[in-house]
């Protein structure tokens, strides 16, 4: 299997040293691992894209390239450029370092990286290591995602699920705040809301007398449905969520065309 990998904590992050074993373990002997990552931290930028200016790219060793863009553009670089006569199988994006559940998924740069790979018709994984009191200050923060996340990606490829008819799925991983040994198990969650808060911007006065407002998240343990993925994260389990790129609000549809058709 040839699998490439990105992640928008940029090239040098640990998470994505532990997505790279992730890789090799599923990859298995005779397969290939390419990375194409960020050359500087992407966090918050979503599915963006390098439309209106080019995408520098640099090869950093074997299999290895930086390029000065998002992780959306790392994988259309990976697809069309690195690897254009011989495109990936598999396209894994993180691990990110903090979660992506809930409204955090929209917001994601992984997620962008994985939305790409989905657009691009291959099959896409993001992955995320929630972090919290249990394992922010252990040696290896990401223990829990490097132990389970090659086995639950290869659980969801074995399963061979039937994909949409237009959008292809892409699947979010969240891994729980809590060390390897303490994850329970995994479970197929939707996206969920953490109620009561959100993201805000923080005003800071420069020395120079100058405005600058710095984006500031929300509380990542505020109370969520009951079942979502942020849930049964806090919760210790790993959570899966199948996703698409439709915005559509289908359950919508058939009131707002009776309120355009009346009168």
């Amino acid at each position: 299997m040839r699998i490439l990998i990105t992640n928008d904590d940029g090239i040098n992050a640990p998470g994505l040293v532990a997505l790279e074993e992730i890789a090799t373990t599923l990859a298995g002997p005779d397969g290939e691992v390419w990375v194409v990552a960020p050359a500087f931290e992407q966090s918050g930028v979503s599915h963006c894209i390098s439309y209106t200016h080019p995408t520098m790219i640099a090869q950093m060793g074997p299999r290895r390239f930086a390029a000065e863009g998002s992780p959306a553009d790392c994988v259309l670089a990976g697809v069309h450029h690195v690897l254009k006569d011989t495109p990936p199988d598999l396209i894994l994006s993180g691990v990110n370092r903090g979660n992506n559940s809930a409204e955090n998924a929209l917001y994601s740069g992984t997620l962008g990286g994985a939305l790409e790979g989905a657009l691009q018709g291959i099959p896409s994984f993001a992955l995320s290591q929630y972090l919290g009191p249990e394992n922010y200050d252990i040696e290896d923060p990401f223990e829990a995602s490097r132990t389970h996340g090659a086995a639950t990606i290869q659980k969801i490829l074995d399963a061979g699920l039937p994909d949409g008819p237009t959008y292809r799925t892409f699947y979010n991983v969240n891994f729980p705040p809590v060390p390897a040994a303490g994850v329970k198990g995994v479970r197929a969650a939707p996206q969920g809301l953490r109620l009561g808060t959100s993201f805000a911007v923080e005003p800071h006065k420069a020395p120079s007398g100058r405005m600058f407002l710095w984006a500031r998240g929300g509380d990542q343990r505020a109370v969520t449905q009951e079942g979502c993925d942020a849930d049964v994260n806090l919760n210790g389990y790993i959570s899966v969520t199948p996703m698409r790129a439709d915005f559509t609000a289908h359950d919508m549809l058939g009131a707002l065309g009776d309120a355009l058709n009346q009168g």
